[in-house]
């Protein structure tokens, strides 16, 4: 199996201030492990960037860039989008394809729009998909706070398969790249 690493969204604007995303460190600390261990290994890491014309993520912006803690190398390779899905209208599924992946470890920002939207279609696609548990994160939404959202996507995710893919959520220590 090949296999590459996506890392979601971890820019400034959700990662700092009025859209922090829950526990913002410690899921920075569990994706940097993750990537580094994926740079080791030589696996691909894909850094996905969102952007919104006249928002915090318009392109170029403070918001979104990369967050600073987030450990990137020259060598990552970066996908732009404007929708949750991570491979709507980008490049990301030929990118996949030129590195002959069948396999992917996700993680990022946030749980129940990108992440939660990105998953479903790299399983629609038939990727095997490994969600880092611990390396995804949300804000609270008014009717449930987010380590709440974080639990119940993790454990509806956890139970879906396609008919030729699966989806694994564990915690990113336990994930073999």
């Amino acid at each position: 199996m090949t296999t590459a690493l996506l890392i979601i969204d971890v820019q400034h604007a959700l990662c700092t201030g009025e859209y922090q995303c829950f526990d913002i460190e410690r899921v920075i600390d569990n994706i940097n492990n993750l990537s580094a261990k994926a740079r080791d290994a030589g696996i691909p890491v894909v850094l996905i960037q969102h952007e919104e014309k006249g928002d915090l993520l318009q392109h170029g912006s403070e918001g979104w860039q990369l967050a600073q803690t987030l450990n990137t190398s020259e060598h990552d390779l970066r996908v732009r989008k404007n929708t949750r899905d991570s491979f709507y209208q980008t490049h990301l599924q030929a990118l996949l394809q030129d590195q002959g992946t069948d396999r992917l470890i996700i993680c990022g920002l946030q749980t129940d729009y990108c992440v939660n939207a990105t998953v479903r279609q790299a399983l629609n696609l038939s990727y095997d998909v490994v969600l880092a548990a611990d390396a995804h994160s949300t804000v609270d939404n008014g009717n449930l706070a987010a380590e709440d959202i974080i639990a119940e996507h993790n454990a509806d995710l956890a139970r879906l398969t396609g008919p030729v893919a699966r989806i694994d959520v564990l915690p990113s220590a336990e994930i073999r790249v």
